[in-house]
């Protein structure tokens, strides 16, 4: 049962404030000493990272579409153990969600699971009077969805203001805060959206503090938090890597009664699975549970930066390489040779390898023109179309990752194209928009424009582990 204090920061559309306001509601909270426990609605990568910055913990990723609903709430109470308030960044609309899927992936979808309120911030730059109208209709909408205050942004003046407040004041909806129409405070974006914290921390943490104080000094955070604290009780526990991923075939032993009971861990037999995570500027997409599984299923799980190291960690027994910015940096990956030869010799020798994304770019022949890994036959270049959306994916080949037929539920998100698209042994086999194969199967490789949430299918850690190469 979790009773961590809470709130939905949502909007009518994207480009609303979302960002600004629960960013810097999470920083303006925390600098009043309280822990903030930063989640965000959706499959976006980026934001959390700010969260991060503003709240000092790791930030999270509330999907329901990749994980399914059953584990909205067991995810949310794991992120927030211990917090005093948890603030959760809504996504697109309030009541946009997958497409052809009714509410599955929205906000309010989420808000209901989690029992939480709803604080509804508007774009009031271009209105008045019709304020009111809009927000009965977002609080009447879905009775079940409870939208309890309002947070008017990019208000122009003390006279527009006291316009929209007094249109407000029939609807049932107080106002929590007001913000004054101001210069874009310095989050810059770029093909995919803002720009990571890791590629410019120190204007980042400048933003944040920014928009700590304009958000603090706009917003009643009393009653912002009063409002947090009257959400329900979240029945049910919180999720736990340890009991996702259980016990794996390697660690059990068949005792002479029929019973399996724990077998010797590989590191008290003197072998180390130790896997090695890309990180840095170039590689920021990946969900905090990875790393958790992975731990779980035995990994020692050691960080590295392609664009810095030349060696992997050393003992390293297999390569998870997620999303990021590869394109970005093509020429400084492409520099990094020594890197390049390690990864390719450690593929080559069998060791498993989980790429998506920014990882499969890093490992094709040639990314615009630049040499990369050349561990898969293909190349990758940037594209003018941005390929966005759900997927329905069901695995084609046997791999380190999944049995061929295991169903799973990923996400795109690039404005790349690889050439070919799928190997001989694809990796997915995918449904919509259309049907098709994608991804690359060879030897311990997983490569794949798909991202995944190893949550909703944590033997994915567990297998994975199994085939690291010890040290």
């Amino acid at each position: 049962m979790s009773s961590v204090p809470r709130l939905v920061v949502a909007a009518p559309s994207s480009g609303s404030g979302k960002t600004t306001v629960a960013t810097g509601l999470m920083a303006a909270f925390a600098a009043r000493g309280l822990a903030v426990s930063p989640h965000k609605v959706g499959p976006d990568y980026i934001d959390p990272g700010y969260h991060a910055l503003a709240t000092g913990r790791v930030g999270r990723n509330l999907d329901s579409y990749l994980c399914g609903t059953e584990l909205i709430g067991p995810l949310f109470a794991h992120g927030a153990r211990g917090c005093d308030l948890a603030v959760v960044e809504g996504v697109m609309g309030l009541y946009d969600g997958a497409a052809g899927e009714g509410e599955l992936a929205s906000t309010a979808q989420v808000a209901k699971l989690l029992r939480a309120p709803v604080v509804l911030v508007v774009d009031a730059s271009s209105q008045s009077r019709s304020v009111a109208a809009l927000v009965h209709g977002f609080a009447s909408w879905d009775p079940e969805v409870r939208v309890a205050g309002v947070i008017l942004n990019k208000v122009g003046s003390d006279r527009h203001e006291a316009m929209l407040r007094e249109a407000l004041d029939a609807s049932g909806v107080p106002v929590l805060g007001a913000l004054r129409r101001a210069p874009q405070v310095g989050t810059p974006s770029r093909h995919l959206g803002l720009v990571p914290v890791a590629e410019r921390r120190a204007e980042a943490v400048e933003a944040v503090a920014a928009l700590a104080a304009q958000v603090g000094a706009g917003c009643d955070l009393d009653a912002l938090f009063a409002l947090a604290r009257g959400a329900g009780a979240l029945p049910g526990a919180a999720w736990d890597a340890a009991e996702a991923v259980g016990p794996s075939a390697a660690a059990q032993r068949t005792a002479p009664d029929g019973t399996t009971r724990p077998s010797t861990p590989p590191e008290a037999s003197g072998g180390v699975r130790r896997v090695a995570v890309a990180g840095g500027p170039a590689f920021t997409f990946s969900y905090a549970e990875h790393a958790e599984l992975l731990t779980a299923a035995g990994a020692e799980v050691v960080v590295f930066d392609p664009l810095r190291d030349e060696r992997l960690p050393e003992g390293t027994g297999g390569l998870v390489i997620g999303g990021g910015f590869p394109e970005v940096y093509a020429p400084e990956l492409s520099a990094n040779e020594p890197l390049r030869k390690a990864v390719a010799e450690l593929a080559f020798a069998g060791a498993p390898v989980a790429a998506e994304c920014a990882g499969l770019l890093y490992l094709a022949r040639e990314l615009d023109g630049q040499p990369m890994c050349g561990v898969v036959d293909a190349t990758a270049r940037m594209h003018e179309r941005l390929t966005l959306g759900y997927r329905d994916a069901v695995a084609v080949s046997d791999s380190v990752l999944a049995a061929a037929g295991t169903r799973m539920r990923g996400h795109e998100f690039h404005r790349t194209v690889v050439e070919p698209g799928a190997g001989p042994a694809p990796a997915w086999g995918v449904r919509a928009p259309e049907r098709r194969v994608e991804g690359f199967v060879q030897s311990g490789v997983h490569a794949s424009y798909l991202h995944t949430h190893w949550a909703s299918e944590p033997g994915v850690a567990r297998r994975f582990v199994e085939r690291c190469l010890t040290s």
